[in-house]
């Protein structure tokens, strides 16, 4: 009802990025399936087009990559996307959902103040600390986050990324990754 959804999310995605600095870039996607983590559904990303820092943009780039790959396929779309940041991580999630052509509930969660931002919504949600609600999204943002950085960590440990900016091909078949 806060977020105020056509119906109760059966399955919520929620996207992360890690990145040492702008370099060595790679995203996450973990899945919810009735409020408990679908591993099955995990995604690893490799952020191939953007150099630097700009989470907005890796942000953009993940979430274009994994609906344009759903749409595509005729895949069902999740009842709801979280995004791991602000307002400017919302709007460029929502920038790419539009180019798409696909509408689906999406907002984002900040950490600092645990703030719920929902788009074309001048000022941020805040729920209670108690919320049901919130420790659910909470769940799925800080497994996001795990992911990500575990992802992150494997590859360092692979020596998967070269002394550069650019990376060297991960090793086939041992991550999934859209």
């Amino acid at each position: 009802r806060a977020l105020h959804l056509p119906r109760l999310p059966e399955r919520i995605e929620t996207f992360d990025i890690s990145n040492i600095m702008g370099n060595q870039s790679v995203g996450s996607m973990v899945s919810f399936l009735q409020g408990k983590p679908d591993k099955a559904n995990y995604r690893r990303f490799w952020i191939r087009e953007v150099q630097g820092i700009d989470d907005f943009k890796m942000i953009a780039e993940i979430v274009r990559r994994r609906y344009r790959r759903l749409r595509d396929e005729k895949r069902p779309f999740p009842d709801l996307i979280v995004i791991d940041g602000g307002r400017g991580q919302l709007s460029s999630a929502c920038n790419e959902l539009d180019a798409l052509g696909i509408q689906i509930p999406i907002i984002s969660l900040a950490k600092r103040e645990e703030e719920i931002f929902l788009p074309k919504k001048r000022n941020p949600l805040k729920l209670p600390k108690d919320s049901l609600g919130l420790k659910l999204l909470q769940r799925t943002r800080d497994e996001a986050h795990r992911f990500a950085v575990s992802y992150h960590r494997l590859l360092r440990s692979k020596h998967v990324f070269n002394r550069g900016q650019t990376p060297i091909s991960p090793i086939k078949g041992m991550l999934k990754s859209d």
